[in-house]
């Protein structure tokens, strides 16, 4: 496994722990700053704004540096975003240190997809750019988990403190293994926009949004689900985010495997009826807890397996605005966790039960999946390069 791409990963571990982990710790947040929950829920909204709003920010103040001098710009702000929300005095001081925070996400995961296609080997691109991602899986698997257990013992301020110091460590492993790498050629501020003006990346974006929007409907009350209905306790919900974390993990290398064996479409297309399958079994087999946390681990795989195949389909739809199209990937990515959270939560409003949210999940991951079609039909001379 080459270096440069393990260097990637342990940035990608670091913004997978910086989002994520703010689910394990948010009741502990809102006690010691003392506001509510709902308000504490601001600092995972203000971490999703920042990924919205940096990957335009770096295409505007980075496009003509070099690639490598990009991403270490880009773990220096994930250290300082990560230290000062370790060190901030209140609640309003963190959340403008989460959007902070945030601002690095969709670019490193943007200009890293265009890195590890470039130093990848001959027929192993999607592969390349999973290993880049395995960072985001292993931060669910163990680095949330174990994140949430550093809350309860010494409190949430060290776990921004150790996010920072792992992103240190990312910035020293991208300064020595990953190769000195010319800039992308410079179309020009307007030449960044022109794929938008074409089909292919929008069928692309919104499948994104859509595919992983419904899994996120689902997943966002993974936990109430297994708790009211499947009949778990909170003894098991450890174990359980772990085994989703792992079903991440695996799904991950798969899609970047097979994506490499057929095409990145196809993959994303099967991914994602497969999702629309389980989310639909989910509502009628919640109850059962085994069979609930088996079809979970397949959804969260269906997650991260669509990851590098969707990276590297906007990489291909986007010569010429590279930086801009793998970062709206993120933005896409972003914007259907913020719509599949609120559409699944519609139906518990209402007072049905948790696994009702696999239902909207469902409709959502069908329209993905009807979306990756609609690409293939359209565009079938796709060849892996």
């Amino acid at each position: 496994m080459k270096k440069s791409l393990i260097a990637l990963a342990f940035g990608t571990l670091a913004l997978g722990m910086s989002e994520f982990v703010m689910m394990g710790i948010l009741s502990e947040i809102a006690r010691s700053l003392g506001v509510s929950i709902p308000a504490a829920g601001y600092l995972i909204s203000a971490y999703a704004l920042g990924v919205c709003f940096g990957a335009p920010l770096t295409v505007l103040a980075a496009r003509r540096r070099p690639l490598k001098q990009i991403l270490l710009g880009l773990t220096a702000i994930i250290v300082a975003g990560n230290a000062a929300a370790a060190l901030a005095p209140g609640f309003w001081v963190l959340l403008a240190m989460r959007f902070v925070s945030g601002l690095p996400h969709g670019a490193f995961f943007g200009v890293g997809s265009i890195v590890a296609e470039r130093v990848a080997d001959e027929g192993k691109r999607a592969e390349a750019v999973s290993i880049m991602i395995i960072g985001i899986t292993v931060a669910n698997l163990f680095g949330v988990p174990l994140g949430t257990y550093i809350c309860s013992v010494i409190g949430w301020r060290a776990v921004f403190a150790i996010v920072a110091v792992w992103g240190a460590v990312a910035a020293l492993l991208v300064y020595r293994w990953v190769p000195a790498l010319p800039p992308l050629p410079d179309t020009g501020l307007k030449g960044q926009f022109e794929f938008l003006g074409r089909f292919a990346p929008w069928l692309v974006l919104a499948s994104v949004m859509l595919g992983n929007g419904g899994i996120l409907c689902w997943y966002s009350y993974v936990s109430p689900l297994m708790l009211n209905t499947s009949g778990f306790t909170s003894h098991d919900l450890t174990l359980i985010i772990m085994l989703a974390g792992f079903g991440m993990f695996c799904g991950n290398l798969l899609g970047g495997h097979y994506a490499d064996c057929f095409s990145p479409e196809r993959v994303v297309c099967a991914t994602l009826a497969t999702a629309c399958v389980a989310l639909a079994a989910i509502f009628f087999g919640a109850r059962i807890g085994w069979l609930s946390v088996a079809l979970m681990c397949v959804v969260t795989g269906a997650l991260f397996c669509v990851s590098a195949p969707q990276q590297l389909l906007i990489l291909e739809n986007s010569r010429g605005g590279e930086m801009l199209g793998a970062a709206l990937v993120q933005v896409a990515f972003n914007l259907g966790n913020a719509l599949g959270a609120w559409c699944g939560g519609l139906p518990i409003a209402r007072g049905l039960g948790c696994e009702y949210a696999a239902l909207p999940g469902a409709l959502f991951a069908l329209v993905g999946m009807l979306l990756s079609y609609g690409y293939i039909r359209k565009y079938p001379s796709h060849e892996v390069r």
